[in-house]
């Protein structure tokens, strides 16, 4: 513990930046997938066909082992942000469409309905009605999504990405001296503290942004 805690005083500027690099690159990708699991679900959900093909795709691409899937990706990326922002979209997506999907075959047709009544457009009801009620649902995903991402970021220092990764990784290669172990379970611990800080901001927007009546 005493060499763990002389690790976090000497190096904390570093810690600090790499923890900062980690978070980014989670909520960034996180983000990105949500858009795109989102507007494949709203695309999708009508369609049996579509929202199968939809979920299965996601779903293939959930079953590739990371070092698998960044691998396949440096062709296309290179080594770098660039190829672990990418593998991340795409382990992120499963979890935002399928919850995207579920929660909109679940609404009842009778609101729908209703906001027609009313004068409603399609795209008013979707935006106002819809994805309002599915919110919850989506939010779950996202916050299942980030957890996930959390982790799967720290292999892709395997590619050159950012974040703590690069730290367990030089802790690993360095078995045998003084500063491995802590380097390795500094990383470690830190990526498992900011998972549970971001699992609670998304919790926070959660309550922020969910009426009262849907809760």
């Amino acid at each position: 513990m005493t060499a763990l805690w002389d690790y976090l005083t000497t190096h904390h500027s570093q810690l600090i930046f790499d923890s900062y690099q980690h978070v980014s690159a989670v909520v960034q990708s996180v983000l990105v997938a949500t858009v795109i699991g989102v507007a494949v679900g709203v695309l999708t959900y009508r369609s049996t066909l579509a929202s199968n093909l939809a979920t299965t795709t996601s779903s293939v691409i959930l079953t590739v082992p990371a070092f698998a899937l960044l691998g396949l990706l440096i062709p296309l990326f290179g080594l770098g942000v660039a190829t672990s922002i990418a593998a991340l979209v795409l382990y992120s997506l499963l979890p935002i469409i399928r919850n995207t999907i579920v929660g909109l075959n679940s609404i009842d047709p009778a609101l729908i309905d209703a906001a027609r009544g009313i004068g409603m457009g399609r795209l008013s009801t979707l935006g106002r009605v819809e994805l309002r009620l599915v919110w919850p649902s989506i939010l779950s995903a996202v916050r299942i999504s980030t957890q996930m991402s959390m982790g799967v970021l720290a292999i892709a220092a395997y590619v050159k990405g950012p974040g703590l990764g690069n730290l367990i990784f030089t802790g690993l290669a360095r078995v045998g001296s003084p500063t491995a172990l802590p380097m390795a379970l500094t990383g470690t611990l830190l990526i498992v503290v900011l998972a549970l800080v971001l699992d609670a901001v998304l919790v926070l927007i959660g309550r922020l942004t969910t009426s009262k009546g849907i809760r």
